[in-house]
């Protein structure tokens, strides 16, 4: 019925966990960034700094800080300096679009802010600190470095139903014990290690990269142009050593062919479903891996499995954490192959939704099932099956929920973006399969005078670009059901490219034909620039690829960013096939070591 794992023993303050390692190894290096490194004297003495700082700004206990700053050393700074001040960190990333950074700061009601620019897009009246200029260098007393386990640590806003994101309030003590779980499963080993923190710091699976600076693992801030860019990325970890990757699957697809022959890191691999085929290459190749769930609602990872033997499953609890697997009513699904829904409880649980008192009553439950008085459990919209073998297996969502390149993404919320602009009078939103492994939103709109591609430049005025479709359909009706809702699966698929004539194969439109396969457009013209067609990071490092395989060019993703256009792009092909043709791959070793 239910799948329990004894609860932590080991989970400490990880304020006080950091103050021990500084003491113990002030020299050991603990941040690398593209703007220099810092040990761990340094780090907790730039972190005191900014505490004191935000302190005589006027922050408390209690309160929320904003932090809004790119991928360097002072990122990892700031949020500890939020926790040393008493306070919970809002992570307001400068990659997203200026509204949806000015909606997050007034829905979390900051206190502060902590950004490099002179004017943030948050709320007039909030402080605004600057982490080198207003973190002096001064030895006076710390008022607060310890942190209750109730008190929250972060706020992370998620994609919502309604349109809106919401944020997810997660006290301190469930980020404690999710690094004593991750100790014990052993999947962080007992000697220091050197992680890469890989996720955007608006994305929950950032928490479990960047806080274990707190026991003592040096981190390796990859900046977006060093994630985006496989080759160089690859550079990075060995250069630094990195023994701990997380990654989505989806990710670990571009790094593949640049890690062939390399030393594979421990990779921690979420974000989204691991596909039987990635499952099956890791194992077969012996890759040290980790499969890891959990929703931003239960502190980044609830279960976990080492991605061995048969294909992919979601594995067992981690400490502290309980599993139901429930019908409709709540009672529990115990016969192999049939489906439930996943329950999580436990210590991990967030405080719900700040701000949404029927929203998190919603879905932050009594929990029938503990012994203890005034338990919850969290419905996670997740569903699952026990195998023959008894390996719980991910099924899907039993709402409109999808995960897209390692973000949680509500649909409703991109209908409500799409429906909400001028002109368009009904809007849905679909994820639809362009090739195995490569999954894309889909937008489809009715209305008079619509013109796709301006529809899509105002969606990214407001949206992230991972909410963002990569194609729009003007439709003269939206399908419906007989009840009258609109019948997603009866939406047509995304017009495909256009067929090639097989007698034109010269560089000019083998360019544009893979622009046309990545993209999923039918047209393109030598002026179209790539992001402006539906583009994003993972989309541009297949065209790299792609074209590298058919060409036999060593291409950089940078050729295709810093490209005005097609024909700009093109161009740089040209260049580079010029140049000679590309180094030759070697075939994906294992580097394994034992999980402890």
């Amino acid at each position: 019925m239910t799948t329990f794992a004894e609860p932590s023993t080991v989970t400490a303050d990880l304020l006080a966990r950091l103050r021990g390692v500084v003491a113990a190894h002030p020299g050991r290096v603990a941040v690398h960034a593209v703007d220099g490194s810092l040990d761990f004297a340094e780090l907790d003495r730039r972190t005191a700094a900014l505490a004191r700082a935000l302190r005589a700004a006027g922050v408390r206990r209690g309160d929320r800080v904003g932090v809004h700053l790119a991928r360097t050393a002072d990122l990892p700074v700031a949020l500890l300096a939020t926790w040393r001040a008493g306070a919970a960190y809002v992570p307001l990333d400068p990659a997203y679009p200026a509204e949806r950074i000015a909606f997050t700061a007034a829905d979390a009601r900051l206190a502060a802010v902590v950004s490099a620019d002179a004017e943030p897009p948050v709320p007039a009246g909030v402080p605004v600190l600057h982490p080198a200029a207003d973190a002096p260098d001064t030895d006076a007393p710390e008022a607060r470095s310890t942190a209750d386990p109730l008190d929250s640590a972060y706020v992370i806003h998620t994609s919502g139903s309604t349109g809106r994101p919401k944020g997810v309030e997660v006290p301190h003590g469930a980020v404690a014990d999710l690094v004593a779980a991750l100790e014990l499963s052993g999947a962080y080993r007992p000697e220091p290690g050197v992680v890469a923190w890989n996720a955007s710091v608006s994305f929950d699976a950032s928490v479990q990269q960047w806080v274990r600076i707190c026991r003592g693992d040096t981190l390796v801030v990859i900046d977006d142009a060093q994630r985006a860019e496989p080759t160089r990325l690859v550079r990075l970890l060995a250069e630094h050593g990195v023994t701990d990757l997380d990654l989505t699957p989806s990710h670990w697809q571009l790094l593949r062919e640049p890690l062939a022959g390399a030393r594979v890191p421990r990779l921690f691999m979420g974000g989204e479903p691991v596909p039987a085929r990635t499952w099956r290459e890791l194992a077969d190749a012996r890759i040290d891996a980790l499969n890891l769930y959990g929703p931003t609602e239960c502190t980044v990872d609830a279960i976990t499995a080492p991605i061995t033997g048969p294909g992919p499953h979601l594995g067992e609890p981690l400490a502290g954490v309980r599993a139901y697997l429930l019908d409709g009513r709540l009672a529990p699904v115990t016969a192999a192959g049939a489906v439930g829904e996943l329950y999580l409880a436990g210590p991990g649980l967030a405080h719900g939704y700040p701000g949404h008192p029927g929203l998190t009553a919603g879905r932050f439950t009594a929990d029938p099932f503990a012994n203890e008085p005034g338990a919850r459990m969290y419905r996670t919209g997740d569903q699952a099956r026990r195998s023959a073998d008894g390996l719980l297996e991910y099924v899907g969502r039993v709402d409109r929920q999808v995960k897209l390149r390692g973000f949680r993404v509500e649909l409703g919320e991109v209908e409500h973006a799409l429906g909400a602009l001028p002109a368009v009078t009904a809007a849905a939103v679909t994820l639809h399969e362009a090739a195995p492994g490569d999954h894309r939103l889909a937008g489809y709109v009715t209305g008079a005078d619509l013109r796709p591609a301006d529809l899509l430049a105002e969606l990214r005025r407001t949206l992230p670009a991972h909410l963002v479709p990569s194609t729009v359909t003007v439709l003269d009706a939206l399908p419906l059901t007989p009840n009258g809702k609109v019948d997603h699966a009866a939406l047509p698929a995304p017009a495909a490219p256009a067929a090639e004539p097989a007698a034109q194969g010269g560089v000019d439109e083998q360019v544009a034909e893979v622009w046309r396969t990545v993209l999923g457009v039918p047209d393109i013209e030598q002026t179209d620039d790539f992001l402006s067609l539906g583009g994003h990071s993972l989309a541009a490092l297949r065209v790299v690829h792609l074209l590298r395989r058919k060409l036999n060019v060593e291409l950089q993703l940078r050729d295709l960013l810093d490209a005005a256009d097609l024909a700009g792009f093109t161009a740089a092909v040209r260049r580079a096939a010029a140049a000679g043709p590309a180094a030759a791959r070697p075939t994906l070793t294992a580097r394994r070591e034992a999980v402890r």
